[in-house]
């Protein structure tokens, strides 16, 4: 990798944007384990409110990473899922979290001694 690949219009840098919103990684990895509706993503995930929700879930449906699937009934059901596309970035979600468990108390530590 050179530092032409992170040009603004590289491939890397779409990445790195994918996963900067904080509420993109966290939706996808409420939905690792399989469809959801919005009331069962806004449980498991806490912390969420609707209008954010519905932002994050349009975000990643643009991006490919996540469907839409619409179930009739009165009134009609709507679940979300992982796309095939999605699913690739629960490895890296995974492994950014693993490295946050292992070294958020260092972080933590050195953003309480800056702000001395």
């Amino acid at each position: 990798m050179t530092t032409d690949d992170f040009l603004a219009d590289c491939r890397a840098r779409l990445a790195f944007d994918l996963l900067s919103n904080t509420w993109n990684a966290v939706v996808l990895w409420a939905l690792r384990d399989g469809p959801s509706r919005p009331v069962e993503l806004r449980e498991r995930i806490g912390g969420i409110s609707a209008k954010v929700l519905n932002e994050t879930l349009r975000r990643l449906r643009f991006n490919g990473l996540v469907a839409r699937d619409t179930h009739p009934g009165a009134p009609p059901r709507v679940e979300y899922r992982l796309t095939a596309l999605g699913r690739t970035l629960l490895g890296p979600i995974d492994a950014f979290g693993a490295w946050a468990y292992e070294h958020g108390d260092e972080v933590m530590a050195a953003q309480e001694a800056s702000s001395d």
